[in-house]
């Protein structure tokens, strides 16, 4: 019965022996989103200008500054000369300044040529006549040109005030041979330089015009002002060269007549002068220019 006991009781101690299961391991906790890096900022140095945007090749250049001839309907064979620059305020458009100097000359301006001399003059001339035109104005791209070839169309729109200059016209007088009254002109004659007054001078004793600035001292001045209008044909294979052609009107006033043509009271009236010196100069004009951007 002991050795019975004692068999019962084995397994007993065996089932008490006996290791315990292994506790059930939990999951893995979630890791957390990665959020994705950014770059740190830039640092900024003192004097250090972050680049901008570049210009696109149509208008890679900031500024323009061009020179140019005129020619007009109220000058001579050359009119004046002119400079402008200007300003790329966007795409299409551009500010700009300019300065123009140009020469007016009378329709009925005569030359004469004195047969005992071989001095030549011009007949009842009183005055040259200039202008001034400071100006500002506007100018819009129409039609562009290619990068490398081709014509650009521009519209230009100007005004400003003209400054006019009456520079009085001098000739060289043989008073000595007016007093003799015949023959010719000889050595000892006294011949002076004054500005022409056909009624006082005849043009039989006139030996020829005085040196172009004589009178420039006694110039006057006159104000008036001035309104354009144009279009421009550039040229040219280079983004930094400029060439072209501008066509347009101007419409002139001025407070006063510009007294250039005088003729005398036997051959004209205050009607005809008048006529021949005009307050309001209306013209059409084409410039040529050449120039460069940057």
């Amino acid at each position: 019965m002991a050795a019975l006991g004692g068999l019962a009781a084995a397994p007993a101690l065996a089932q008490d022996t006996a290791p315990a299961a292994p506790p059930a391991q939990s999951a893995p906790a979630a890791r957390p989103a990665e959020q994705p890096t950014r770059p740190a900022p830039a640092t900024r140095r003192p004097g250090h200008t972050v680049p901008t945007t570049a210009p696109s090749d149509e208008q890679s250049y900031r500024r323009e500054t061009v020179f140019g001839i005129n020619f007009n309907t109220q000058g001579g064979l050359i009119g004046g000369v002119n400079v402008r620059s200007s300003r790329v305020v966007d795409d299409r458009r551009l500010w700009f300044w300019s300065l123009e100097g140009v020469f007016f000359k009378n329709q009925k301006e005569e030359p004469y040529t004195n047969p005992y001399t071989g001095g030549s003059f011009t007949l009842y001339k009183s005055n040259y006549a200039f202008a001034l035109r400071p100006s500002i104005g506007i100018q819009h791209v129409l039609f562009r040109k290619a990068a490398e070839a081709g014509v650009q169309v521009n519209a230009l729109l100007s005004a400003g005030p003209s400054i006019g200059l009456l520079m009085p016209y001098y000739i060289s007088y043989d008073e000595t041979w007016e007093r003799r009254g015949s023959g010719g002109p000889s050595q000892s004659d006294v011949i002076v330089d004054e500005q022409y007054n056909p009624n006082k001078h005849v043009r039989d004793y006139i030996i020829d015009r005085a040196p172009f600035f004589a009178g420039i001292s006694n110039t006057k001045v006159v104000p008036g002002a001035h309104l354009r209008g144009a279009l421009s044909f550039e040229y040219g294979r280079y983004r930094d060269a400029v060439a072209g052609a501008e066509v347009g009107f101007l419409l002139e006033t001025y407070t006063q007549r510009l007294l250039t043509f005088d003729p005398p009271s036997a051959v004209g009236n205050p009607a005809d002068q008048n006529a021949l010196n005009k307050q309001f100069y209306p013209s059409v004009y084409l410039t040529l220019y050449l120039g460069h951007r940057n």
